[in-house]
């Protein structure tokens, strides 16, 4: 089995049945099968064969899953970047995996044109053809409808995602069918996917979770796949009313924008059956609001990284009322999960260690990087630099990443506790807390600001704040207000530019 064959299956199974809504266009499986075929054998045609990497930037539209079936129906490996990448981080990904074909939207293909003169690739863009850039559309128009089987097997390369880069240049994690399936196969059955499910796309299709659990999982049941190539909480409200979504994943952020939409209660959110989260953990306090802001006790987190397929762990709707924040007990299907010391021995209950997840869905290695893939995977499992510790029932609650914890005075402190209380303080909207230099202690602990309003004499404020609520030696010793925290394409904060700034402009305490 292999991904292509999912859409072939599918539209012989249910030929007629709805498979992507996509604004006012509705395409039966059938539809989305034969468009497929005729963009491959064009592809095929201009000479991408098996093993050849395509790179595609495009936002979550009907054209991006022409695109996606198209290059591994021909045996060639899809790269889905992120549509909010600059040139300069696109140029990186198309020099490093090796691209012989570029496929953009034409909302944003303009954005690469410093790059068309640079390198000798197929250049393809939706819409008419300009500038280099050939025309998806005419591309179909020209394709035959005769299928085109993809011969390659559950072993074989897929898909290359790109890491987003928080510590350096993004890495290209490599994965096979058999991984991907894993993870798919996984999704549909621990949130009860089938044919009748109706899944909303909002979160980027060039994500691990997005692409593989959700997409995936559902081209792998035959549901219907609603696209919207952008996030808002008036959008979402919408969507989930309008064509009775049962499942959706967002990002924490999705759903804390979405709580405070004022006309809220006035949309019927009644269809969905899971409200998925994941990337990041809510608070017990955060997926309170949550859910009483969404009237639904159908919250779901999701815990695990891209190099894991992504597949991890779950905190189930049932188990929120009492272990909200936490990422759950279990393993999902296809996974197993241990915290481990330095030494790769399971700490006792209640002790820090770092989550290592081993199963079929982790990725065959970074492309290109033998030594940070044996870095990453030792023994079968998966290191994820993720620390954390369980409590007297076995739930797991993260602490923070292993990258980022502070060794101040030869104490650890972990950044995320820190800015979880800091966020409670009613006039803080964002915070970031890092370690920077000190002569003394090795590292001390920052805390950089960003208030809904000015907070006189910051640093005072925020230790009056925190006193009580952390130990002393947590407390940051150093504050600095900034108006915005700096972020990559896909919304993680730059901890290492923050660090960059080192003592400037600081308010002392």
């Amino acid at each position: 089995m292999n991904i292509s064959e999912l859409l072939a299956r599918n539209a012989r199974k249910f030929p007629e049945k709805i498979a992507i809504i996509d604004g006012d266009t509705l395409l039966s499986y059938k539809q989305v099968d034969e468009t497929v075929n005729r963009l491959a054998a064009s592809l095929q045609r201009l000479g991408l064969k098996r093993g050849d990497k395509a790179v595609l930037y495009m936002p979550n539209t009907k054209e991006f899953v022409y695109a996606y079936f198209a290059v591994l129906r021909l045996g060639a490996i899809a790269v889905p970047i992120n549509a909010r990448l600059t040139a300069e981080e696109v140029r990186y990904i198309v020099e490093h995996s090796e691209a012989k074909a570029v496929i953009a939207h034409e909302w944003i293909y303009e954005a690469l044109s410093p790059l068309v003169r640079d390198f000798d690739l197929l250049w393809i863009k939706t819409g008419e053809a300009k500038d280099g850039w050939r025309s998806l559309a005419q591309l179909i128009h020209d394709g035959s409808a005769e299928p085109v089987v993809c011969p390659l097997q559950e072993d074989d390369e897929a898909t290359i995602l790109y890491t987003s880069g928080t510590t350096g240049r993004p890495k290209g994690v490599l994965f096979t069918y058999r991984n991907i399936l894993a993870v798919a196969v996984m999704m549909a059955l621990e949130t009860k996917l089938n044919k009748n499910s109706r899944l909303l796309h909002m979160m980027p299709l060039s994500h691990s979770a997005p692409l593989h659990l959700f997409f995936i999982g559902g081209m792998y049941v035959g549901a219907t796949h609603v696209l919207s190539p952008t996030f808002s909480p008036e959008a979402l409200l919408q969507f989930v009313e309008q064509h009775r979504i049962t499942h959706f994943f967002g990002a924490p952020v999705a759903y804390l924008l979405t709580a405070k939409h004022p006309r809220l209660h006035e949309y019927d959110l009644s269809s969905v059956e899971y409200w998925t989260y994941g990337g990041a953990p809510l608070s017990a306090e955060e997926v309170r609001f949550v859910a009483k802001q969404f009237r639904t006790d159908r919250l779901m987190c999701l815990y695990g990284l891209t190099e894991a397929g992504p597949n991890g762990t779950y905190l189930s709707p049932e188990e929120h009322a009492e272990k909200a924040g936490s990422v759950g007990k279990w393993a999902a299907l296809n996974c197993e999960v241990k915290i481990v010391d330095e030494h790769g021995q399971e700490v006792p209950i209640g002790e820090v260690g770092e989550i290592v997840l081993a199963g079929e869905g982790t990725m065959k290695g970074y492309y290109k990087d033998e030594e940070k893939t044996s870095e990453t995977l030792k023994n079968g499992w998966l290191y994820t630099g993720d620390l954390a510790r369980r409590d007297e029932d076995g739930y797991i609650w993260i602490v923070d990443r292993k990258k980022d914890v502070i060794i101040s005075g030869g104490v650890n402190v972990y950044p995320k506790e820190v800015e979880d209380a800091l966020r409670a303080h009613p006039d803080i909207v964002d915070v970031a807390v890092v370690g920077v230099p000190h002569p003394e202690w090795g590292e001390t602990v920052k805390a950089f600001i960003v208030a809904a309003k000015p907070i006189d004499n910051l640093a005072d404020e925020c230790k009056r704040f925190l006193a009580g609520k952390l130990a002393d030696y947590k407390i940051p010793r150093l504050y600095e207000a900034i108006p915005v925290l700096p972020r990559n394409a896909t919304g993680k904060i730059l901890k290492q530019v923050l660090r960059g700034r080192g003592h400037e402009t600081t308010a002392r305490g």
